[in-house]
């Protein structure tokens, strides 16, 4: 907004002001230049006066205000007394016709700097009557839903006019009902509020709003000060005693406390150990005639599994002697069969032999040169040439070589075998 009644300004300077004083220049050229009194010289040099008076009063008094932030604006109409409140925007003004008031809407702090100390031009009164200094502090704000009905009956410094005598009705009155110990010490908490609830009611008939009062160092005469801290020092020190024999008392009571809670601790440890060992045997007893059955059973349990491995091991021994049985009938048989079979087999091989010699001594009595043909067969892989005479017809192979007592014998071996082979 502020931009903009600016460049409204700079607009009417260009427009109005700057031309009027072109005028102005070019009317005094024409006076001198015309020394007649024609009333159309007269009539355009009023002209440009009034001109030149309606720029400078547009442009010292203009007819717009810009809201700024945390501020009002009140529009009063000196007409009719009607007022406006404004809290943002651009707001038209008619000079000579309307009025405009800006109001601050931040907290606002008022301090009796004259009542800050105790000698100063304005202290406070306690109810002894001493001078005493307070450095208070009240925090006010304007009533914003209040302002247009109440910016007509508003002096320019609210602060001095309306908030300070407000303040001084209420707190001289107010402190001088308490002393000044209870202004120093016990009662500094609840002042404030105290001054808080009278004077909000008073600034509110004057359209204000009070946000808070904070009372800070409270100055006391010099002499009262040294007398309350003797006194101050006294009562420490009978607090001091006091305390140290409220802390005698209980050490004493906590001593007596402390024995007898180990009393009752004990009486109620002795008694949790009866009660335990009670307990205690009461369990076992339940225990055994739980455990009792639990044992017989376990008996009863054990002489049925002896029982048990009894007639297993009983049936595991004729089982194995039965077995044994079958195994030696088996084994007798087996070995009956094998007997059997070995009779057979000798009597089997018994008769093939003697049909072999049979079958040999019939070969042999038809072709005896078969003789000495085994006989070279036998000796071939031993003997490579054999050089002997033949022998007579009938004769062995090798009779020549071994002699005739030896060739004689052969034949005579040869002969019953012969007869034997032919015999079967």
């Amino acid at each position: 907004m502020s931009d903009r009644f600016e460049a409204l300004l700079a607009f009417l300077q260009r427009a109005l002001i700057e031309p009027l004083g072109r005028i102005a220049a070019a009317v005094g050229n024409a006076l001198r230049t015309l020394l007649g009194n024609s009333w159309r010289a007269r009539r355009r040099l009023s002209l440009a006066a009034v001109l030149v008076a309606l720029g400078y009063a547009l442009y010292s008094h203009p007819p717009f205000a810009t809201v700024h932030r945390s501020e009002v604006l009140v529009r009063t109409n000196l007409i009719d007394g009607s007022s406006r409140a404004y809290s943002a925007g651009t707001v038209v003004l008619i000079p000579g016709v309307q009025q405009l008031r800006r109001y601050s809407t931040r907290d606002q702090l008022y301090r009796p700097l004259e009542s800050v100390h105790a000698s100063g031009p304005s202290p406070f009164q306690s109810n002894e009557g001493l001078s005493i200094g307070i450095d208070l502090t009240v925090r006010w704000a304007i009533d914003r839903t209040r302002i247009a009905q109440m910016s007509r009956e508003y002096p320019d410094d609210l602060n001095a006019d309306l908030v300070r005598p407000a303040v001084q009705g209420v707190v001289y009155p107010l402190l001088a009902r308490h002393t000044a110990r209870e202004i120093f010490s016990s009662e500094r908490q609840e002042i404030p509020h105290e001054i808080a609830r009278e004077l909000a009611p008073k600034l509110a008939a004057l359209g204000l709003i009070l946000r808070g009062v904070d009372m800070g160092q409270v100055d006391l005469p010099a002499d009262y000060r040294a007398q309350m801290e003797q006194l101050l020092a006294q009562e420490l020190e009978t607090e001091k005693i006091r305390y140290t024999l409220q802390l005698k008392e209980a050490q004493v009571k906590e001593t007596q406390l402390a024995a007898e809670a180990d009393k009752v601790r004990r009486q109620k440890a002795a008694e949790a150990a009866g009660a335990e060992q009670v307990i205690a045997a009461r369990a076992q007893e339940e225990t055994m005639k739980h455990i009792l059955p639990f044992k017989q059973k376990q008996i009863e349990q054990r002489q049925l599994e002896a029982e048990a491995e009894k007639l297993a091991r009983i049936r595991t021994a004729e089982g194995a002697a039965e077995a044994r049985r079958i195994e030696a009938r088996g084994e007798a048989d087996s070995r009956q069969k094998l007997a059997d079979a070995e009779a057979y087999r000798v009597e089997t091989v018994g008769k093939s032999n003697a049909g072999q010699m049979e079958r040999e001594g019939t070969l042999i009595a038809r072709y005896p040169l078969l003789i000495q043909k085994t006989l070279a067969d036998k000796l071939s892989d031993k003997v490579q040439v054999i050089i002997a005479p033949t022998p007579a017809p009938g004769q062995f192979l090798g009779a020549n070589l071994v002699g005739l007592e030896a060739a004689k014998s052969v034949g005579v071996s040869m002969q019953p075998a012969t007869a034997q082979a032919q015999d079967r």
